[in-house]
């Protein structure tokens, strides 16, 4: 299948999390796309996962609008999405982003993930340095490669189901 990742990252460190599920999938026997999710003009993708840093609790402004974009269509394509943002052993801050369960019901996503993210001051602007400060947010990187490696092959897996499925019944219709 044909995998579009689509990405909003800030800083980098949640497009590696998307360059990291791309590879799998296409370790995996998929075809894969990684794309900003402002640069995604044309969706001729099978399926759609669709990440998002997450800064004061919320995606990105671009996710949220590929996101809107991909609940017109509705049109039985398989979504999955996942955040990145929160820091520390104890990840801060440790809840999913607030509109997290209105976009999987919006999108028919077949799942979400929360994946801690990486943080380096050095990199912030003033006001995200304050933000940081006020919350506590330990410098470092929290990224668990094995975690974001083992999701994407659930969705592999997912994918390669769906195939089987296909070619035993014909594909799909789509609206």
């Amino acid at each position: 299948m044909h995998v579009l990742v689509a990405v909003a990252s800030r800083h980098g460190s949640t497009r590696e999390i998307a360059d990291a599920v791309a590879e799998t999938l296409r370790d995996a026997g998929h075809t894969t796309d990684v794309l900003d999710p402002e640069d995604v003009e044309e969706l001729a993708h099978d399926a759609v996962v669709l990440g998002s840093s997450v800064y004061v609790g919320r995606w990105s402004a671009g996710a949220r609008a590929f996101a809107d974009r991909l609940a017109v269509l509705r049109d039985g394509r398989p979504v999955w999405l996942f955040s990145s943002g929160p820091v520390g052993r104890r990840p801060v801050p440790a809840d999913d982003p607030e509109e997290v369960p209105s976009l999987v019901e919006r999108l028919g996503a077949r799942g979400h993930r929360t994946f801690a993210g990486r943080l380096d001051r050095g990199g912030l602007g003033l006001a995200e340095r304050a933000v940081v400060s006020l919350v506590k947010a330990p410098q470092g990187d929290f990224r668990a490669w094995d975690d974001v490696r083992t999701w994407a092959e659930g969705i592999a897996r997912d994918l390669h189901e769906d195939e089987i499925r296909s070619l035993r019944s014909g594909p799909l219709p789509r609206a």
